[in-house]
């Protein structure tokens, strides 16, 4: 009864830990979806490039760190504002998006961004190369799978990211 135990029950936790990938993976192609412009788009071209594997996996891997601390931001921000307010749409390229926030929720955001832009560097990005990545995705279907595709596979090997 034991050795029939172990199979179900790792079947279960299988089926879970997949159902909280997929999961997290939907909110990280919602946040994706959105535009995240971490700094200057003054170099970010209309016409794109095409990208290359390496490029879509440091991406995603970008996307998985990040996503945490945005999350985090986001809960902090809140909690500075009260609950009852709606937080504005911050977008780190530009300033004048945090000036309707109280000064500690300001701070928030600029750490936020500041730590977003070390991210996407350590992942073998440069900012111009994240955003351009990001706004493709909003046109993008085939590249809005190999994102989700690389998103979903690296969640499954935790050591990938």
């Amino acid at each position: 009864m034991n050795r029939l135990y172990q199979p179900l029950c790792r079947s279960s936790v299988t089926r879970m830990l997949s159902k909280i990938m997929f999961f997290r993976s939907l909110t990280i192609a919602s946040f994706v979806s959105s535009v995240l412009v971490l700094g200057s788009t003054a170099n970010v071209n209309a016409q794109s490039p095409q990208l290359n594997n390496t490029d879509i996996v440091n991406y995603s891997r970008a996307l998985l760190r990040i996503e945490p601390e945005r999350q985090q931001a986001f809960d902090k921000i809140k909690k500075i504002i009260g609950g009852d307010r709606e937080i504005p749409k911050i977008v780190c390229s530009e300033p004048n998006s945090f000036k309707s926030l109280p000064s500690e929720a300001r701070d928030v955001a600029v750490n936020y961004c500041n730590r977003s832009q070390q991210i996407v560097q350590s992942n073998g990005l440069s900012i111009d190369q994240f955003n351009n990545i990001t706004l493709q995705l909003q046109n993008n279907e085939d590249l809005k799978r190999q994102i989700y595709n690389t998103l979903i596979r690296l969640q499954k090997v935790p050591n990938n990211q």
